[in-house]
């Protein structure tokens, strides 16, 4: 089974961290802010991941360490469970609309770390979210599982639409990119025999 759990402890959060890459979607979610836990939440279902996240942060500063190392978890979670990646697709891509916004996300689980994120001027907040915390988590989840991510807004004018199609987008491209593809029978998807 292809499954992870993460603990990580700081100074500034404590979070406990469980992920199957071959689950239905379910989710038990608790970071602290109610925005985070709604996209990982959504992430989840469209990616098919079961996935459960508990963090105690130092939320009463903000939210950016809780976002940023719950990104840090989740790269280390979905490393770990993908392992060595015998047999997966690898490549995963998606043009996904969430109202007027229309997202495009595409993810190569490539053993190098890249994240090109293009979401254009966004105000600063969403509610109490701070809006720079999105690239905040990807650049954590990207560093941690070193895979290569690419996120642009094509267009869009809500914000909350926005970054709900972007976690939806990357939720989806994950969730093919780490299935199985059965024609590989086992192989590691790469003419270097490793990634």
């Amino acid at each position: 089974m292809r499954t992870s759990e993460i603990k990580r402890n700081t100074a500034e959060t404590q979070i406990e961290l469980f992920l199957n890459l071959d689950g239905t979607g379910k989710s038990e979610i608790d970071t602290g802010c109610g925005f985070l836990d709604h996209m990982l939440t959504l992430f989840s279902r469209h990616g098919r991941f079961d996935l459960n996240v508990n963090c105690s942060g130092d939320v009463n500063v903000d939210y950016h360490h809780t976002v940023e190392d719950i990104g840090i978890c989740l790269g280390q979670a979905f490393a770990e469970a993908w392992g060595n990646m015998a047999g997966i697709k690898r490549y995963g891509d998606i043009i996904l609309p969430m109202d007027e916004s229309l997202i495009m996300c595409a993810v190569d689980i490539s053993g190098r770390a890249h994240l090109s994120l293009d979401l254009g001027n966004m105000p600063p907040k969403v509610g109490d979210f701070d809006t720079e915390l999105v690239s905040e988590f990807m650049l954590g989840l990207v560093r941690n599982s070193k895979i290569t991510l690419h996120i642009n807004k094509l267009y869009g004018s809500n914000t909350h639409h926005v970054i709900e199609g972007c976690f939806k987008a990357l939720g989806r491209v994950l969730g093919s990119a780490v299935s199985i593809d059965e024609r590989l029978n086992g192989e590691i998807p790469s003419t270097k025999g490793v990634l």
